[in-house]
């Protein structure tokens, strides 16, 4: 079974894809943004996938790719456009090339235009496509800068991408107004600038006046795309957490295992880390007990003593099961607590592990 998750980033309108192959349970990335490492990571961590590569559809002129960052915490290749030119590539893609995943594979089609080394990404039972900026939804990218032509532009679109079956599904690269999906058909049919009967002599007309003013980010995004989001200087981006190890869900909630909690409490950390207990005073003493050193402030309660607690050090936040303390977490986040964790599993997890408890039944 095909894994498939569509992703955006805001600051950029920039849409993410992930493809994994379930029987295997390999997968790829196109288009990651840097400043998303943790989000996919914590995305795949949750799906059991193993990331392979990442591919960008091309050198982006309004984003960092993610792909430097990814390779550091996955292990996966870094794939893109030959014609790029790009530093630090594990492997540059040709046209007619197939990229591997499992048992499935996407293929790659050269679609130049845009820029010179955009490519265009179609799943094997051409169900599905991933167009980059060559061809969005009731649009295409601009073709005024990094080798555009609008004449590459036409003919990559109309012989590489609407000459995909009909129903096939086009995803882009971005969208400024919240669609997320078209297919073959709707774009033949609709697209005001590639679509009907728009000839080149149009298309191109039409793209030699746009008059757009560069993307603002151009000059910083460019060159870092040329080194595959690389950073020029070491230790930028990934995750950051000085006081324990920690993992960030896909949901953005940053989690301290039991056992990491355990082995700080019990040692050199002791006093150093606020276990806050977020549930109602009778469970605070129920069959499941509570953590040694942990103090109760219920969820109910916690906006309004947040001043209790020392902005200075670590708070870790704890539940029955770590739904309420996830929200307490986001909660304390936002009252300016920089060192907020939830405890994954809560006190289930905590006696399940056998750790030690005070209260609570055997």
């Amino acid at each position: 079974m095909l894994i498939f998750r569509q992703l955006f980033d805001p600051t950029s309108s920039t849409y993410t894809y992930l493809l994994g192959d379930s029987a295997s349970g390999e997968a790829v990335i196109i288009d990651p943004v840097f400043e998303h490492e943790r989000r996919d990571v914590a995305l795949l961590r949750e799906l059991g996938l193993r990331l392979v590569a990442t591919l960008d559809t091309h050198v982006h002129a309004d984003h960092v790719t993610g792909a430097w960052l990814l390779k550091q915490r996955c292990g996966s290749q870094i794939l893109l456009s030959e014609a790029a030119a790009a530093e630090n590539a594990d492997r540059l893609l040709t046209h007619g090339d197939h990229v591997k995943f499992g048992t499935r594979h996407l293929e790659v089609r050269a679609t130049p235009g845009h820029t010179s080394g955009c490519l265009t990404y179609v799943l094997d039972d051409q169900r599905m496509a991933f167009t980059g900026d060559s061809l969005l939804i009731r649009g295409c990218g601009r073709t005024d800068f990094q080798q555009g032509s609008p004449g590459r532009l036409y003919h990559s679109v109309h012989e590489q991408i609407l000459s995909l079956p009909a129903a096939c599904l086009l995803y882009p690269g971005h969208d400024y107004r919240g669609l997320t999906v078209t297919s073959v058909a709707e774009e033949r049919r609709f697209n005001p600038r590639l679509g009907g009967d728009v000839d080149e002599v149009d298309f191109t007309g039409y793209m030699n006046h746009l008059g757009l003013p560069h993307p603002k980010l151009m000059d910083i995004a460019v060159p870092a795309n040329l080194r595959c989001g690389r950073p020029e200087a070491e230790g930028q981006g990934g995750d950051s957490a000085d006081w324990a190890a920690l993992t960030c869900t896909f949901s953005g909630i940053w989690e301290i295992q039991p056992t990491v909690l355990a082995e700080r409490i019990a040692g050199a950390g002791a006093g150093e880390i606020q276990v806050v207990d977020v549930r109602e005073p009778q469970e605070f003493t129920d069959v499941l007990g509570h953590i040694p050193q942990a103090r109760l402030l219920p969820l109910s309660e916690l906006a309004a003593r947040v001043g209790e607690l020392d902005a200075q050090r670590p708070v870790v936040a704890v539940c029955r099961s770590g739904a309420r303390s996830a929200q307490a977490t986001v909660l304390l986040q936002k009252s300016g607590l920089k060192r907020v964790a939830n405890l994954a599993g809560g006190m289930l997890r905590w006696r399940a592990e056998a750790l030690p408890v005070e209260g609570g039944a055997e």
